[in-house]
């Protein structure tokens, strides 16, 4: 079969490769790959910026259905439509393990770095790391489940949107989409998301376009004043970082009310950055740092997308077989797209 691998350590070494069919050993089951999303992650592997273990299939957003049961597996069909955690190989035995964090054991390896991954028209997956994709959500849907995820534990789940907060979330990127409109699908008043001139061709149409309250480019609206006039000159009750970008971090200190709640997702891609430190202790503000998802988000997540409160199909710009995946990397990384799957 046709798999995206990169194949080395380095930047670039990222090549279609011809390879064998996987098979499942006990307690996984062998899946049929129908829509794969691209990740930032890929991208920062391309880059060589993210650990991975080559040479290794990439991908670990995506969609499919069971092709075949690995012995053991006993609670799942042929044919079933579903996606799946990237937890793959979490020892279950560690201390974060036993108390439900296995999104950051320290032997976890997942597809896509780890091991191979969906980039592939078949995956390999350990049974108990799927969830159901329903009949009514489409599979191109169900490839951007995992990052819908990310957000939901991020920003619902640790950060805690309480109703009627005020959120503000810096760059509209995918994340920083799917975070806004998670937020107001938990419960907030208002949210605001906040991008730069670079973002105003593509990304806040589509910001518009998903039924973000406030849609504004820095250049032509201080976000600053904006937030402190729209809160009374209180400041946000939670404020989201999604580009990872020094300013932007430190704008998020600013906005943010005293006492108030700062989720940062967004990273920075750097060993070290200057954050104005003093500042939050002074506000007193909780600040969520986050990775990966928990397992109470992805049926939450599933269910958000299936009811449609959260839109991840409009922040689907290009759909290529993978033999197409330089042109779309590249797209992706000159801003010219924002969610981009790959069709094994």
């Amino acid at each position: 079969m046709i798999a995206l691998q990169k194949v080395a350590k380095g930047v670039g070494n990222i090549e279609v490769r011809d390879v064998p069919e996987p098979s499942p050993e006990p307690g996984w089951v062998k899946i049929e790959v129908k829509a794969a999303a691209i990740c930032g992650t890929d991208l920062h592997i391309r880059h060589d910026k993210f650990p991975y273990w080559p040479p290794v299939t990439l991908g670990h957003e995506f969609s499919g259905v069971i092709a075949e049961l690995g012995e053991g597996v006993d609670d799942w069909q042929l044919g079933e439509r579903v996606v799946a955690e990237p937890h793959s190989l979490a020892c279950g035995k560690c201390w974060l393990c036993r108390t439900g964090s296995p999104q950051i054991c320290g032997e976890k390896r997942s597809p896509g770095w780890g091991i191979d991954g969906a980039f592939a028209k078949y995956i390999v997956m350990p049974a108990h790391l799927l969830h159901r994709l329903p009949d009514s959500v489409s599979f191109d849907a169900g490839a951007l489940v995992e990052p819908t995820c990310n957000t939901v534990h991020d920003v619902l789940e640790r950060a805690k949107v309480q109703p009627e907060d005020i959120v503000v979330v810096m760059g509209p990127g995918p994340i920083g989409l799917l975070s806004a409109q998670v937020a107001k699908a938990g419960g907030a008043r208002e949210v605001v998301i906040v991008g730069t001139p670079g973002d105003a061709e593509l990304r806040l149409p589509v910001a518009e376009k998903v039924g973000i309250d406030h849609v504004l480019n820095l250049v032509e609206t201080d976000p600053m004043e904006f937030v402190m006039d729209l809160t009374d000159g209180r400041g946000a009750d939670l404020v989201v970082d999604c580009s990872g970008a020094q300013p932007a971090i430190n704008a998020c200190i600013a906005m943010v009310r005293k006492q108030g709640r700062m989720c940062q997702i967004g990273m920075t891609g750097k060993d070290d950055i200057s954050v104005t430190w003093d500042a939050a202790i002074f506000k007193g503000i909780d600040i969520y740092f986050n990775i990966s998802t928990s397992y109470t988000s992805w049926d939450r997540s599933i269910s958000m997308i299936e009811k449609g409160k959260i839109d991840v199909e409009s922040l689907i710009t290009h759909r290529e077989p993978i033999e197409k995946w330089e042109e779309v990397f590249d797209a992706l990384e000159e801003q010219q797209g924002i969610k981009a799957l790959l069709i094994p």
